[in-house]
């Protein structure tokens, strides 16, 4: 699994080098409280589903998680030597203007070659709530059959930092939770738009109950 932006499946190994960079940076500038990175399946294909409200959401979860994982990331974040650096620890660039075949193509290379692959199913930073759901989670679920791991980031974005303001503040603390994995379809493989329909509020449900289980946990 070595190909990259020619619509290519996303390198592991190239995964797996940006997982070495985000620990080293998320650990060496803020304070990560990892919570329940156990309950994420050891091998296997997992789809983990992050909260969205801050831009350091994703590297964080990146740095922090067991295994090496390739995110969808809207392709304006493919800026200058970003294109590259992206590309090459494995991510998955995305245009949100309509259906991108080769996205979707990479992203289920990464799940039938059992890698994990992340989304932020908000579509776009935001309250982090997982109030409004995208179906494309529903979408890679039902049609790979990987479990559904929710994580909740926590802290991200309670107060911007003194430096740098787009930041949180350096040091600071950060909680990212992870939930139990589910299965978001009914069993049936169907993959109608009915019950694309039905598998979103099932995972909006497990995505909510388990936001409010990780605030309830960590105090935020």
């Amino acid at each position: 699994m070595s190909r990259d932006s020619s619509g290519t499946a996303p390198s592991e190994k190239g995964a797996e080098v940006g997982r070495r960079i985000g620990v080293g940076l998320m650990y060496g500038l803020w304070k990560p409280r990892v919570l329940g990175a156990w309950r994420m399946p050891a091998t296997g294909p997992a789809i983990l589903a992050v909260n969205h409200s801050h831009n350091i959401d994703g590297p964080m979860v990146m740095g922090v998680a067991p295994r090496p994982t390739h995110f969808l990331i809207k392709k304006e974040a493919f800026v200058g030597p970003l294109d590259p650096f992206l590309l090459g620890i494995g991510q998955v660039k995305v245009d949100r203007s309509g259906a991108d075949r080769t996205a979707i193509t990479q992203a289920l290379d990464v799940l039938s070659a059992g890698g994990v692959l992340g989304i932020f199913p908000e579509g776009t930073r935001g309250e982090g709530d997982f109030a409004a759901l995208r179906a494309g989670l529903a979408y890679f679920a039902v049609r790979s059959g990987a479990p559904i791991v929710p994580v909740a980031v926590l802290g991200s974005s309670d107060r911007p930092g003194r430096l740098i303001k787009a930041l949180p503040p350096l040091r600071s603390r950060v909680d990212v939770v992870f939930g139990d994995p589910f299965e978001a379809g009914d069993g049936s493989g169907r993959r109608t738009r009915k019950a694309l329909d039905e598998a979103t509020e099932r995972i909006q449900k497990q995505l909510s109950s388990h936001l409010e289980n990780a605030r309830r946990l960590t105090g935020r």
